[in-house]
């Protein structure tokens, strides 16, 4: 039965929020549409976690309130113990675009006046938050966020005050305190007294984790609401199990991966469950709709999972690239130096007689003549693209996975860029996604390989890894090649 429902305000950290209850030994399925309601109880019944991994991240207010509300709405009448709306390690957002502040008061008219537990903090990535000011490291140096090279010149949401507090209180006019380090040894539980409406909390390790998962998330009533990062999500598979350590064999056995603790079958079959469609027992929170809007109740009729018996041939990878960040221009460059293929996509595109852009066919040409792998990006040209031009990047991208994968041997794709990834998989018609079992070693944290649920069998089973602009080694894309 569903524990915790959480809505990823981007795809990228979606996957990640899911790869931290997964981790501990929980079953959980990240939706990229938003099923039927019976659909979404037979999934609760199915699975301890559910995720919907949205856009909300790279949308105005307004926009943003009508994209969450819905959902929030629905996985609340879901029953689960915890609700999280995830946002990234660097807090990415501002009064304008993909407000946290926003999603706070959306938050708290759904769920109650409950004190909002709030933590960005995610010491796994290198992000820190202490005396509520955020730190976020980079190339090996940890700085202020407001310093932080990448998140202080961001295209969308460059970030010039470090103070989480002061950051969020320009996008509410909700009262934003905090809890600090030295308080947690005297840590109370849940403070639903509180005069604030929502608590800015620190955390340096993930000792820290442990403290607020033991204190401040164990709430009086459920489904109880709470705002954060990768961390958070930690912090709340933490406070839901006496937990295992990190894909200890307990945990796997749960998801029934435990042969990849010990590398005893590198080939672990993979088998996925289908919602069963019973009947459901379950009783509403509220005598509101589910879900309030028709075209996402409509969205996926069939929840159909890929069936695979072994891991698909992965010695060809292509990477699509929408994210300016300059550790995916590293990556990128390793990937050239390994022989891949880079291909930039210029706008607007050349395009081939059927429509679809001209480097689709090359990137087809260059896997078919033997390259290791293929990186097609949009170079500096989405640096200040938001709205339409964002749009028409992602779908000629989108076009790219497509016609690659239906007519070559790739059958593992990554996505790069935040705000660009959750679009591509929409226009890919994806349904979901299950995590695909690595060991610690496999991938850095903040990545999670999955696995494709689609209606066309071409994308159906297919592997996908969305990466967030500043995350992963410089020799991600190479890498994958050998997973």
């Amino acid at each position: 039965m569903v524990e915790v429902a959480f809505y990823g305000d981007d795809f990228t950290g979606s996957t990640d929020a899911l790869a931290q209850f997964t981790r501990l030994g929980f079953r959980g399925v990240l939706l990229v549409t938003m099923p039927a309601w019976d659909e979404l109880q037979a999934l609760a019944r199915q699975y301890d976690v559910i995720g919907v991994a949205g856009i909300a991240r790279s949308l105005p207010p307004d926009e943003q309130e009508a994209e969450i509300r819905p959902i929030l709405q629905a996985l609340r009448n879901l029953g689960p113990r915890f609700v999280q709306y995830k946002v990234c390690s660097t807090a990415d957002s501002s009064p304008t675009v993909g407000s946290i502040g926003r999603a706070l008061e959306v938050g708290r008219s759904i769920f109650g006046p409950a004190v909002v537990p709030i933590l960005i903090a995610q010491p796994d990535l290198g992000r820190y938050t202490v005396f509520s000011h955020h730190f976020a490291a980079e190339a090996g140096t940890t700085h202020r966020l407001d310093r932080q090279p990448t998140m202080s010149s961001h295209p969308a949401t460059p970030m010039h005050e470090s103070d989480l507090r002061v950051h969020l209180a320009n996008q509410t006019n909700l009262q934003i305190g905090a809890l600090h380090l030295p308080s947690y040894p005297d840590l109370p539980t849940h403070d639903t007294h509180s005069t604030y409406d929502a608590l800015v909390l620190d955390a340096l390790t993930d000792a820290d984790l442990q403290s607020i998962a033991r204190t401040i998330l164990t709430p009086p009533t459920t489904p109880a609401f709470a705002i954060g990062s990768g961390g958070l999500s930690r912090a709340l598979a933490l406070a839901l199990t006496d937990p295992p350590s990190t894909h200890d064999r307990a945990g796997m056995e749960r998801l029934g991966h435990a042969d990849l603790v010990d590398r005893e079958r590198r080939d672990a079959d993979v088998v996925l469950a289908t919602p069963t469609g019973e009947t459901s027992n379950y009783t509403e929170a509220s005598p509101a709709l589910p879900c309030d809007r028709p075209d996402l109740n409509a969205a996926a009729s069939v929840l159909a999972p890929p069936q695979l018996t072994t891991t698909p041939p992965a010695n060809q990878v292509l990477v699509v690239s929408g994210s300016q960040s300059p550790r995916t221009a590293e990556q990128i460059a390793h990937a050239v130096a390994a022989g891949w293929r880079s291909l930039p996509l210029t706008y607007p595109p050349a395009a081939v007689s059927d429509g679809s852009p001209a480097v689709a066919t090359e990137a087809v040409r260059a896997l078919n003549a033997g390259a290791p792998g293929v990186v097609v990006h949009t170079g500096e040209a989405t640096g200040q693209a938001t709205g339409e031009l964002l749009g028409a990047f992602s779908k000629d991208l989108a076009a790219v996975v497509r016609q690659v994968v239906h007519t070559t041997q790739v059958r593992r794709v990554v996505v790069a860029g935040g705000d660009t990834s959750g679009r591509i998989l929409r226009e890919l018609g994806l349904t979901g996604l299950e995590p695909f079992p690595t060991t610690p070693s496999d991938l850095s944290h903040g990545l999670a390989l999955c696995t494709a649920i689609a209606a066309d069998p071409q994308l159906n089973g297919l592997h996908f890894l969305l990466k967030g602009g500043q995350i992963g080694d410089p020799n991600l894309f190479d890498s994958l090649r050998h997973i």
